[in-house]
């Protein structure tokens, strides 16, 4: 059974950037499509940005523009570089991963989509 594991959140200031880290435990990052996803008190958790092993990339709206998903197969860790954060921005971040293939991107921002998902990191935005 695949292990994601999540580095990196923490508490920053309206504006900051932060860089969440997710590592594998079994296969090396580069098998698979991966996602980060988020879930703030009460409400559901959404998908904010997704990759295919083809490095094909989507984001919801509400990220788009400030959040990079990326990979680094050598250290087999995916990241999501969040820039420009605001309060909103507030949840617990979790990574996910998966092997099956889907030819419509927009699968991928589906978390059905996904095998494997991580314990998730807090970051918090304070205004």
């Amino acid at each position: 059974q695949e292990q994601l594991v999540e580095s990196g959140g923490g508490l920053v200031q309206a504006g900051d950037s932060l860089r969440l880290s997710c590592q594998t435990s079994k296969r090396n990052v580069r098998n698979y499509a991966v996602a980060w996803y988020r879930q703030a008190p009460g409400k559901e958790r959404e998908l904010v940005a997704c990759q295919t092993t083809g490095a094909t990339t989507d984001y919801s709206d509400s990220v788009k523009g400030r959040f990079t998903i990326s990979r680094d197969s050598a250290a087999n860790t995916v990241y999501l570089q969040m820039y420009s954060l605001k309060p909103e921005d507030t949840a617990v971040y979790s990574c996910a991963a998966t092997l099956r293939y889907y030819s419509d991107i927009k699968d991928y921002m589906q978390l059905w989509a996904y095998d494997y998902r991580g314990q998730g990191t807090q970051v918090t935005v304070d205004s």
